[in-house]
């Protein structure tokens, strides 16, 4: 809705009425609204923002009151030729499609009937008379994308949400002929299709869509806080179309099945950027293909809503803003480590200081932050990236994730020489991040030297709020809680609603486990210790592991014992004297 209405002349909302598109009641509401607003906000978009009226039935009364006409927008109602009139890229920033030219006079369709300035533009760019008619923004995208596709962007806001396998069963033969599978997947069905699955994924919170062929049909689920659900089953023999379709999008070779290819999408959702990462491997029944959706709004960049601790967060906020050294955060893959990695980024981040990222991929733009992305393929890794780095004139350096003993070497001889360096690892506790890099091959007196902090963390299913009742653990569960000096008067869990999915989870919640390094730890680094030796040097100093962290948000009501018991090992050491 963003610059739907520069309009908001009086006549609207009884235009509105009018129609029988907005109660008079809806109208009072609006209007007290916007008066509170100081009539900075816009009737238009009020009402639809409150779901009063749809942005169709506003712009309708919009073009009656300016004497435009409206139109609904299909492949008969303009003249491609139209559109070379004018630069593609202006086109789509103003969201406006060149309609068709008859002598000298141009007819466009506008979401923004009001905006003389474009309008202007318009004449300058192309030498002609402008006539206009309004149509809706989310009709101007959608035809760009269905019949005047750009091959880099893909615009997936005008979703039909009845879509199901009756749409696609227009398809009715097999496809064993690869051009035949190339004009099918640009069929209208399965672009529908296709855009509804990664739709629906994103609006569900997903963070990957797996699409499968078995023996029978096609099985698409969704990851949504860290559990695989299904969400559709569609017939098999139109496997080959989908597998294509999303190729196409991420310009892969779709004439190649027999190996495994990899690939990106750039995907526009409701005016917002959203990047897909594409995997396709090949079963006996067709290519499975995995998306990993790389949302920037489901990002949370502030450390203070990641929910950490409070004791944890102020000494990981402290270790963060040292002038050098290195600050590793550890765990498995979707732990939520980037996440991480990201706000501390952006904690530290400022106009008087140079930050660097060497990532692969780059998930997330970042404000004031160089971002660098390793290219395997031309050599360009992660060591010949940082090595290239370190002559910019550094200050902050984020390196994705130490793989082996060159990168940790270059990151480690960076923090020597006065660079503060942020890095992930892949290991299962705090203290294991030290024996991992020792048996990489990194001198102990040189990681005793440069390292500052490790930070472990897992994720636990959050409870859902509207199903969430109390309940009694097993005896164990509560035993072993004990053991950690942890008692919860009270245990709670999720029964199940529409809004989970009756799951009983709705988002997650992190839990950690901080290893700040202080000068005995590093005379005991430096002597090459046993993991267990860290481990209880680490206790000894206070600190907590995972568990216990996550046994801190059981007793907040935030998680369940089960949770914390599935996401984290043990991790306690009896103390010995």
């Amino acid at each position: 809705m963003a610059g739907l209405l520069q309009l908001n002349k009086p006549r609207l909302g009884d235009l509105l009425v009018q129609k029988g598109y907005l109660s008079a009641e809806h109208l009072d509401e609006a209007l007290a609204q916007q008066h509170s607003s100081g009539g900075m906000q816009l009737l238009g978009e009020i009402v639809v923002a409150q779901g009063y009226c749809s942005e169709d039935q506003v712009l309708e009364c919009v073009a009656d009151d300016c004497g435009i006409p409206y139109i609904r927008l299909d492949s008969r109602l303009f003249d491609p030729r139209a559109v070379e009139l004018l630069p593609r890229e202006f086109l789509e920033k103003n969201c406006i499609l060149p309609l068709f030219k008859v002598r000298q006079t141009l007819t466009v369709a506008t979401a923004e009937p009001s905006n003389i300035f474009i309008i202007d533009q318009l004449r300058q760019i192309s030498g002609c008379d402008i006539q206009l008619a309004v149509a809706s923004s989310r009709d101007i995208r959608r035809t760009f994308q269905m019949y005047l596709p750009n091959s880099k962007v893909f615009v997936i806001d005008d979703i039909i949400d009845d879509v199901n396998t009756e749409a696609v069963e227009l398809i009715e033969e097999s496809i064993d002929d690869i051009s035949f599978d190339v004009d099918l997947a640009g069929q209208s069905p399965i672009i529908k299709l296709v855009n509804y699955v990664i739709f629906s994924a994103v609006r569900d919170g997903a963070s990957d869509v797996h699409i499968e062929p078995t023996e029978r049909q096609i099985r698409v689920r969704y990851r949504v806080d860290g559990a695989l659900h299904q969400a559709l089953e569609l017939p098999l023999h139109i496997a080959p179309a989908i597998a294509s379709r999303i190729k196409i999008m991420a310009t892969l070779d779709i004439s190649e099945r027999r190996l495994p290819q990899d690939g990106r999408i750039h995907v526009l959702m409701e005016g917002r950027p959203i990047d897909l990462r594409v995997s396709t491997l090949p079963l006996p029944h067709g290519e499975k293909v995995v998306i990993r959706i790389l949302d920037s709004q489901k990002i949370n960049l502030t450390l203070s809503q990641l929910g950490f601790s409070a004791e944890i967060l102020e000494k990981f906020i402290a270790q963060i803003h040292h002038p050098n050294g290195i600050a590793l955060v550890t765990g498995p893959t979707g732990s939520g480590k980037s996440t991480t990695l990201y706000s501390a980024i952006n904690a530290v981040t400022s106009m008087e200081k140079n930050v660097c990222t060497v990532e692969d991929p780059v998930e997330f733009q970042l404000p004031m932050v160089n971002q660098f992305q390793v290219n395997e393929k031309i050599g360009l890794s992660f060591a010949a990236v940082l090595r290239s780095l370190l002559r910019q004139d550094p200050d902050i350096i984020m390196v994705g994730e130490i793989r082996d003993n060159e990168t940790a070497r270059i990151g480690i001889q960076a923090a020597l020489t006065g660079h503060l360096v942020f890095s992930t690892l892949h290991t299962n506790d705090a203290c294991s991040a030290v024996t991992r890099l020792i048996n990489m091959g990194i001198e102990s007196y040189l990681l005793a030297a440069s390292l500052n902090m490790v930070l472990s963390q897992r994720l636990c299913r959050r409870i859902c709020p509207k199903c969430k009742q109390s309940y009694e653990p097993s005896k164990a569960m509560q035993l072993a809680m004990g053991k950690m000096g942890m008692e919860a008067k009270e245990f709670f869990r999720g029964v199940g609603c529409k809004k989970c999915r009756n799951t009983g989870f709705s988002g997650r919640v992190a839990i950690h486990e901080l290893l700040v390094v202080d000068d005995g730890m590093r005379d005991l680094i430096a002597q090459s210790p046993a993991l267990g030796e860290l481990k209880s040097y680490a206790q000894k100093q206070g600190m907590m592991p995972l568990r216990f962290d996550g046994f801190r948000k059981v007793r907040e009501g935030l998680t369940t014992i089960e949770e914390v018991f599935q996401a984290s090992d043990e991790g306690w050491l009896p103390l010995r004297g």
